[in-house]
């Protein structure tokens, strides 16, 4: 389970993936399960999972308004763990990547966080407040755990930077 996002992209071929994103919990919570497995069914290679959180500061108003509604429907960080948890009693073939903050997950404990993340059937994190140069101690337990953490590069991100990231993702 754990090398599936690796086997799953290795083997498009250089061809593109398609990985839509949800956030956990919106519209409703009892809906993210069928529409998880809605979007495999239509040709998700890989599912982002947002993690809700009531301050996510790089995205923008659509995604802010759907972790708002999420929250106040109940769904945090446990919840969204035991969606992935559901989905994998059926599904263990789709790659999920959860995406969020770190707030919350520091809040559980990056050891216990990654220990249930494996445990529900999560491959890989992506946390955009958590840079290459501050995520040595999450990256300790991933990696304890085989499981992986992507990386954000914009188009105006360095070659030196780039190569960091590079690095570490490694």
């Amino acid at each position: 389970m754990n090398q599936l996002l690796t086997e799953t992209l290795s083997n498009l071929n250089h061809k593109k993936a398609l990985i839509p994103f949800i956030t956990a919990g919106y519209p409703d919570p009892k809906m993210t399960l069928p529409i998880m497995h809605c979007l495999v069914e239509n040709g998700a290679d890989v599912i982002e999972l947002g993690m809700p959180f009531s301050d996510p500061m790089a995205d923008g108003p659509v995604i802010q308004k759907a972790s708002e509604q999420a929250i106040k429907q109940g769904t945090g960080l446990k919840q969204t763990l035991q969606m992935v948890y559901e989905f994998r009693q059926t599904n263990q073939t789709t790659p999920i990547v959860l995406m969020g903050y770190l707030n919350p997950i520091e809040s559980m404990g990056y050891e216990v966080f990654v220990e249930q993340a494996a445990r529900a059937g999560v491959n890989a994190v992506l946390l955009v407040d958590s840079p290459p140069e501050e995520s040595a101690d999450i990256q300790t337990h991933l990696k304890a755990h085989n499981m992986q953490q992507i990386y954000l590069v914009a188009p105006t991100t360095s070659a030196q930077r780039k190569q960091l990231i590079c690095d570490v993702a490694a």
